[in-house]
């Protein structure tokens, strides 16, 4: 399963993009208005520091057919190859998402809350769909469940489509939408530090770096390979 980024801050995405395996970064307008100032400055600067091969996913403020084409062909322009225009699973958005598949557009089906809305998008060309997990599960419904549901129908399908989750408060649920064989999870830079930080990691680390300088001092391994090479 791919991990994606889910910000525009630059300082995570700098960090993460160096640090972490991700597959790029998504944002949506509420993201953006979060961070503020220039905001096509600030796409373009996302852009440069994932480089033109990672994903990144920018979701359209245009409500109406026409809106979201002039749209989505702005922002592909803007930011090139790789970029996914994420497009809301209303009725707009999928009749904009048929006409801009068909014209090769990259689209990311968003704001999906049940499988049936998901398996539209699939129909329409949608290269993602993104269902909110968390969202789910605050109207009492299985968010996860809905990812395997809509998982199951892709598989059985043999649809290229494929499911980006979203919306996540735990590493339990990034973990569980893994289970189902999602392509994709897209987290929060708070809950991707999540994933990988443990305490007893931080603690065998330590013990480890204790025994070491007990019995070597602070020389390297590294070093001590030198000295027997020269």
């Amino acid at each position: 399963m791919k991990l994606i980024l889910d910000t525009a801050n630059l300082d995570d995405i700098r960090y993460f993009n160096e640090y972490y395996p991700i597959a790029g970064v998504t944002t949506n307008p509420t993201i953006l208005a979060t961070e503020g100032g220039d905001v096509v400055e600030l796409l373009k600067k996302i852009r440069e520091i994932i480089g033109p091969f990672k994903e990144f996913h920018v979701q359209l403020t245009e409500t109406k057919f026409d809106g979201m084409i002039a749209e989505a062909e702005a922002i592909v322009g803007l930011l090139g190859k790789n970029t996914y225009i994420k497009i809301p699973a209303t009725d707009e958005g999928i009749k904009a998402t048929k006409f801009l598949s068909s014209k090769g557009y990259l689209i990311t089906t968003t704001a999906v809350l049940s499988s049936s809305q998901a398996m539209i998008a699939s129909l329409a060309g949608a290269a993602y769909v993104a269902p909110y997990v968390s969202r789910l599960e605050n109207i009492c419904e299985d968010g996860v469940a809905i990812v395997a549901d809509i998982q199951a129908i892709f598989d059985a399908a043999k649809t290229d489509t494929q499911v980006l989750a979203a919306s996540f408060k735990t590493v339990r649920q990034v973990l569980s939408v893994a289970l189902t064989g999602a392509g994709a999870a897209t987290v929060s830079a708070d809950v991707m530090y999540k994933l990988l930080e443990h305490l007893t990691t931080d603690r065998s680390v330590a013990m480890f770096e204790e025994d070491w300088k007990n019995a070597f001092g602070d020389v390297t391994l590294g070093e001590l390979i030198a000295k027997t090479s020269k």
